[in-house]
C-alpha cells in the first residue's frame, strides 16, 4: 500500500507542473491491480481502498476506466465513485486527460482547448 501511494500520490505532488509528474502512474497501477489479488484487501478500510485503487482514476485507458467504475461501486466508496465517474467522463470525451496535453508535450485539439475552460476540466 505505501508503495503505491508513494508512486500514486508523491510523484503527482514532487513533481506538480513537471513532465515526470504522471512518470509512476503505470507502476503504481500494477501494484495496485497485484494487490486486489490478495486476502489483505479485504481487510482494508474504505479510505484504504480507496487509496490503492486511485492508480485505475490516474490511467487514461477506457478498458481501466470501466473496470474502475466497477472497483469503486462498493459501500463507502460513494465519494471515489463520484470523482471517477467525472474522470471516466473525460476519458470517454477525450481518449485521454486535456489537462495534461501541455505538460507532456501534446498538441490539443478545438474540443480539448474549449473544455479546458470550463470550471472543474482538470483535477
Amino acid at each position: 500500500m505505501a508503495e503505491i501511494i508513494i508512486l500514486d500520490q508523491f510523484s503527482h505532488h514532487i513533481y506538480r507542473g513537471q513532465p515526470g509528474v504522471f512518470s509512476f502512474d503505470s507502476a503504481a497501477l500494477i501494484l495496485s491491480q497485484e494487490a486486489l489479488k490478495t486476502k489483505q484487501v479485504r481487510a482494508l478500510t474504505a479510505d484504504e481502498l480507496g487509496f490503492l485503487l486511485m492508480p485505475f482514476m490516474h490511467s487514461e485507458s477506457k478498458k481501466i476506466h470501466q473496470i474502475s467504475l466497477q472497483l469503486f461501486d462498493q459501500p463507502g466508496l460513494e465519494e471515489y465513485l463520484d470523482y471517477e465517474k467525472r474522470h471516466k467522463e473525460i476519458i470517454d470525451l477525450f481518449g485521454r486527460y486535456p489537462h495534461r496535453n501541455a505538460i507532456l508535450g501534446r498538441v490539443s485539439n478545438n474540443e480539448e482547448r474549449e473544455f479546458l475552460t470550463e470550471p472543474g476540466s482538470s483535477f
